[in-house]
């Protein structure tokens, strides 16, 4: 019988050929059962997501499926690491699925989201590539290469060299803030808002425009809260165009943004109201 011969030695009668086919098709068909009940047990949630894994390391163990078959095992075991932070061993999980069958897409998927998580983002970058290279359809690599890109120019501006002149390191990326003035200002008078509307054209040079309307606030200050500026914290994430749409931001001729150190000796001073701009 085939149960009964030496590691590595060849069937010699039909008998025994038989067996071991007997053998192998029980594994194979072993194998794709616990495949079928680890995907089922990932669909229950979180609480069989170890037993899953489980299914899935019995199944590859089997060594009785082909590489493709044993490239999914390794990828779907990669994807339940995943989802519980075993970052670890899901980059290995995806690494032996890519290697036995390169053209397994998922695996390069989770191979770049496991180095994303490790902060190893040259490596992630590297398969959402790889990834593309083989689907260059995949939206969902090219969205997790966004991602990446992202982070990687979010470590590079924090991690700039400091500023020559600033030997207190007070302007480091975490401690800078963004301001504009609000509530203070020139109005303009009727003639001069059309002077400088109809400048470049030919009426820019007609004396008479608007003087007998002349506004009566002329040079006088522009307040929008009863006589008080203050200093309006921006969101840099914002766009120029959202943070002069608004109401209270008076333009001096062209945007002006003040970017302040919270740990500087001058940030109190400023955000106190005690500085003003020079005029």
């Amino acid at each position: 019988m085939a149960l009964w011969m030496e590691t590595g030695s060849e069937p010699k009668t039909e008998t025994e050929i038989a067996d071991l086919e007997a053998i192998s098709a029980l594994k194979e068909s072993t194998a794709l059962e616990l495949k079928e009940k680890g995907n089922e047990l990932v669909k229950k949630g979180k609480k069989h997501y170890p037993e899953a894994i489980h299914c899935y390391s019995r199944a590859i163990n089997q060594k009785a499926l082909n590489d493709h078959d044993t490239s999914v095992l390794f990828s779907n075991r990669a994807h339940v690491n995943l989802l519980l932070g075993n970052y670890r061993r899901a980059l290995s999980d995806s690494q032996d699925a890519i290697k036995l069958f390169p053209a397994n897409v998922k695996a390069y998927y989770r191979a770049a989201k496991a180095c994303l998580s490790l902060n190893l983002l040259a490596e992630a970058k590297s398969y959402c590539e790889s990834g593309v290279g083989k689907d260059p359809t995949n939206e969902e690599l090219k969205k997790l290469a966004k991602q990446i890109d992202l982070k990687k120019l979010e470590q590079e501006q924090q991690s700039c060299p400091p500023l020559p002149w600033d030997k207190e390191n007070h302007y480091s990326r975490d401690a800078i803030e963004l301001y504009y003035e609000a509530g203070s200002g020139i109005c303009l008078s009727k003639r001069k808002i059309l002077r400088y509307l109809l400048e470049g054209t030919a009426a820019a040079n007609v004396e008479s425009i608007g003087e007998e309307e002349k506004d009566a606030a002329d040079g006088s200050p522009y307040d929008s809260s009863a006589g008080s500026s203050k200093w309006v914290k921006v969101n840099e994430k914002r766009t120029l165009h959202d943070v002069l749409k608004e109401p209270n931001f008076i333009i001096p001729m062209i945007p002006v943004h003040y970017v302040v150190s919270k740990r500087s000796g001058f940030y109190k001073d400023f955000i106190t109201g005690k500085w003003r701009p020079p005029a």
